[in-house]
């Protein structure tokens, strides 16, 4: 009897993982996004009954991730998934963004089956790359009968949408996931769970998310000493949609700040309260003024906004 074998596909964005450098010691003056994914799968071990199949969404440094590229990888994400066959999908990725788009993914696709996103700190042309171990967990994680949602497979980490964050500028275990802490661990491309897999429902039709050129304006701002309203007025002025308070401690504002942050609020305005504080929620008070949006960064809160604000 032929036994049915499992399909994983992997989705290349570009990012360090696909970097290439001048040599094999140039770690830093790499370009991003050089090397095709199908090619960075070879030689990487795939789980055993599954086979792998690679498909180019982009080719580019997340740092320069937008709205367009996030559409059409959702997209693509669900087309995947909805193949009876596919037990789950691998998104390549930038590191310096992969934190948001995993969030993003998460909020409007909320899966049954596995999204993982991993990358690399040092490109493909290294010497010593990290890239072809964090596709190899990666693969593993997607291929588990027990794993679902989105997450980030980096350093033996599995991190979930909502905690994840960049917490390095070069080591190679770069993300954490803070008081939370990681879902699972892989050890020897098997899982050692420690918490659950993200669930949900998606906040929005992928189908329905319109052109880049349509997506709201939504900015963030940073509580500091001496902050002022200038630029919340500014911004205003501009017609800016949504409005994320990156605030000290547990989400406090300068007074200046916060007086112009309850301004954009009167005119319309959506505000989160968010903090600047890597670890941490920010706790709501009955006298608040300003919303707070417990348990998300900044970035993730921006995105939640760009959500509710959409068309």
């Amino acid at each position: 009897m032929q036994v049915s074998r499992k399909r994983i596909v992997v989705l290349g964005t570009g990012g360090t993982i696909a970097g290439r450098g001048a040599s094999a010691q140039d770690n830093l003056g790499y370009r991003a996004g050089e090397v095709a994914v199908s090619d960075l799968l070879a030689g990487v071990p795939v789980p055993a009954g599954a086979d792998v199949q690679a498909e180019q969404v982009a080719q580019i440094d997340s740092k320069d991730m937008d709205f367009g590229v996030w559409r059409s990888l959702a997209q693509r994400c669900a087309h995947w998934l909805a193949q009876p066959d596919v037990a789950g999908l691998v998104v390549t990725h930038g590191t310096d963004t992969m934190e948001e788009t995993a969030f993003f993914l998460q909020a409007v696709l909320a899966p049954a089956k596995p999204v993982v996103l991993t990358g690399a700190m040092r490109p493909a042309s290294s010497a010593a790359p990290d890239g072809p171990q964090n596709l190899a967990d990666a693969l593993a994680v997607a291929a588990s009968a027990q794993a679902q949602g989105v997450c980030v497979v980096f350093a033996g980490a599995v991190h979930g949408p909502q905690d994840v964050q960049k917490v390095h500028g070069y080591r190679l275990d770069a993300f954490a996931s803070g008081d939370a802490g990681p879902i699972a661990y892989v050890e020897e491309g098997r899982l050692r769970m420690l918490r659950a897999w993200p669930q949900g429902t998606p906040a929005r039709d992928v189908e329905s998310l319109p052109d880049a050129a349509q997506w709201p304006r939504v900015e963030i701002v940073l509580s500091h000493a001496g902050a002022s309203g200038a630029v919340v007025d500014a911004l205003v002025r501009e017609g800016v949609a949504g409005l994320v308070l990156a605030g000290t401690g547990n989400g406090t504002v300068h007074h200046a700040l916060e007086a112009a942050l309850l301004r954009a609020q009167q005119q319309g305005v959506r505000v989160l309260r968010t903090s600047r504080c890597a670890q941490g929620r920010v706790l709501p008070h009955g006298a608040d003024k300003l919303p707070a949006a417990e348990g998300l960064s900044p970035v993730k809160a921006r995105i939640a906004l760009l959500l509710q604000a959409l068309p």
